[in-house]
């Protein structure tokens, strides 16, 4: 969202606007900042009686950005508007609606929540005069899928990571920014907008006169006494006859004692929470404002030697698995007497952590990067681009250890996840070396934090857990059909999966199949949940379990589990 135009700002301003561009191309908010001219005033307003231009300002300007905090109050906003009754309703209405709804668990309630939240946010960027924009509308709808999965799919892992997205995406909406701070900074946003937001409600109401308060208060106390008196009566009327006491059972909600303080604190967790979206919708800071500051130039070859050296080792690393595809793998597992398997796991989390340490090496040269003169540039751009491709070598030799690991091996939640991890590495190098061929890097920034949350969306809206399970299930079969005997499948793996695993587990033959089945059929066995609670994945496998139930334990008899071969000590 975006807040209205401003009123055109002073005449006289200094840096890009001072030559003739008075728009601000960081601003996602305004199309003009009057106020990006001097840091003298913690909004960024030009100190009084000095005109923006003068070496009074330029010194004042100068002490101010050094202070303590400067850093911080450059991104203040210019105004917020204030909190109204509407705002404080929508907060009250989303506690009771969280207490209610998530208690049970999660589910589609999320989605509820999510839309809930979004009503008293919408209301303080409309007493804010703000507006959609189109990456609104794209961290928005990411955010609306990131909730979705748990109503979906049953497992925690994912419904996890939805939990933790979704509202680091609502932050990135309702900030909109664009460069490196004004995407990494709003994502944890919305714990810094908790506190302030109670004292921001307290303040906008408390200037406001409340409409009708004669009508509203008398309302208000007759129906807390007509409340007190059907509590008392109502209970000794329950007392007294059993049909009254069933009637007014069922025109009760059920509500036990023992629920109020986790129920309460629910409450409070979806007030104050969209309180703070609220918060944040009536005036987000401008983390694009946020300097950052180019790191000291480095001399050429102090800069450019310790990144041709980590070239040609790259480089080295890269015709060595050349040439294990094309046909020397045989060799190389022979010097090296290991199995296939075990030079697969042995190699891919040491992969990993280069991958991610290349992008780290990538950021730090690219700050101390020499770029007096163009050739500078040139050979900062050729050298890091020359990285960033040797190291898609490294994810996909990364993917090839694990795919060998998987197929010797089987899949697991851990593998998995790792695997989409490093699928995710490959795609951050190749928008570095797009950034670099192009030579412009406005759309990096949030094209980057956009393909992580994709990454985090996809992974949970395919259903990690029922992946792992027909991949294991599929292997299984394939096996059997080669040879019976020989055929076996990790059952300590498969039967800690969620219910979401249930449809693949379910053509297991007996016993594997009760063994595989018998955590999960425990823990969906503990009653059934309500709607708002309770996954599509839960409800089919509630479903499944119900036509085909676990094959009976004999009496004095072994398990399922002992008849399918897996040990006690693995249960």
């Amino acid at each position: 969202m975006a807040g209205p135009a401003v009123a055109p700002g002073p005449a006289a301003v200094s840096g890009p606007a001072a030559a003739g561009n008075p728009f601000d191309p960081y601003d996602p908010y305004d199309p003009y900042d009057p106020y990006r001219t001097a840091v003298s005033h913690p909004q960024g307003r030009p100190g009084p009686g000095r005109a923006p231009g003068s070496p009074g300002a330029s010194a004042s300007a100068s002490a101010s950005a050094s202070a303590p905090g400067a850093w911080l109050r450059r991104s203040d906003p210019e105004r917020r508007a204030a909190a109204t009754p509407k705002v404080l309703l929508a907060a009250l209405l989303t506690g009771l609606l969280t207490a209610w709804l998530l208690y049970d668990g999660l589910g589609p309630d999320l989605l509820v929540l999510g839309a809930a939240a979004t009503v008293g946010a919408g209301v303080a960027a409309r007493a804010a005069g703000r507006r959609i924009r189109p990456w609104t509308a794209v961290w928005s709808l990411l955010a609306l899928a990131l909730l979705a999965v748990p109503a979906w799919w049953d497992a925690g892992w994912p419904a996890a990571l939805a939990v933790v997205g979704a509202p680091a995406l609502a932050s990135l909406a309702l900030h909109g920014g664009r460069r490196w701070p004004g995407v990494l900074f709003p994502l944890p946003g919305i714990l810094w907008q908790l506190v302030p937001s109670a004292g921001w409600v307290w303040d906008g109401l408390g200037r406001r006169p409340l409409p009708g308060r004669g009508r509203i208060v008398p309302v208000l106390k007759a129906l807390a006494v007509a409340a007190a008196l059907l509590t008392v009566f109502g209970l000794l009327f329950a007392s007294a006859d059993a049909a009254m006491a069933d009637l007014l059972g069922s025109l009760s909600p059920d509500l036990e004692l023992d629920q109020l303080p986790g129920r309460g604190a629910l409450f409070a967790l979806g007030t104050v929470t969209t309180l703070g979206f609220a918060h944040m919708a009536a005036g987000p800071r401008r983390w694009d404002r946020t300097e950052i500051r180019p790191g000291r130039e480095r001399q050429r070859l102090e800069w450019a030697l310790p990144l041709v050296a980590l070239n040609l080792m790259f480089g080295v690393f890269a015709v060595i698995q050349a040439v294990v595809v094309l046909g020397g793998a045989d060799a190389v597992l022979s010097s090296t007497g290991m199995s296939r398997s075990e030079y697969a796991r042995q190699g891919f989390w040491q992969l990993s952590v280069i991958t991610v340490l290349t992008l780290v090496v990538v950021a730090v040269a690219k700050r101390w990067a020499p770029r007096t003169t163009a050739t500078d540039r040139r050979v900062a751009r050729i050298l890091l681009g020359l990285l960033c491709l040797l190291a898609l070598a490294v994810v996909a030799s990364a993917l090839g250890r694990m795919w060998f690991y998987v197929d010797a091996s089987g899949l697991t939640r851990l593998r998995l996840w790792v695997l989409v991890v490093e699928v995710w590495l490959g795609a951050v190098f190749l928008l570095l070396i797009a950034a670099g061929l192009t030579r412009r890097t406005g759309w990096l920034p949030r094209v980057v934090v956009l393909s992580g949350m994709l990454t985090v969306a996809v992974y949970g809206l395919m259903g990690p857990d029922a992946i792992v399970a027909e991949q294991n299930v599929a292997r299984y079969e394939q096996a059997r059909r080669d040879d019976t005997r020989a055929a076996t499948i990790d059952l300590r793996n498969v039967r800690r999966l969620s219910a979401d695993a249930v449809p693949a587990l379910d053509r297991l033959p007996e016993p594997h199949r009760s063994c595989a089945l018998q955590l999960i059929a425990q823990d969906l066995g503990g009653g059934a949940k309500p709607w708002y609670a309770t996954s599509l994945a839960a409800v089919r496998a509630r479903e499944i379990l119900a036509d085909r139930p676990l094959a009976d334990r004999p009496a004095n008899g072994p398990s399922a589990c002992d008849r399918a071969g897996l040990l006690y000590e693995d249960l």
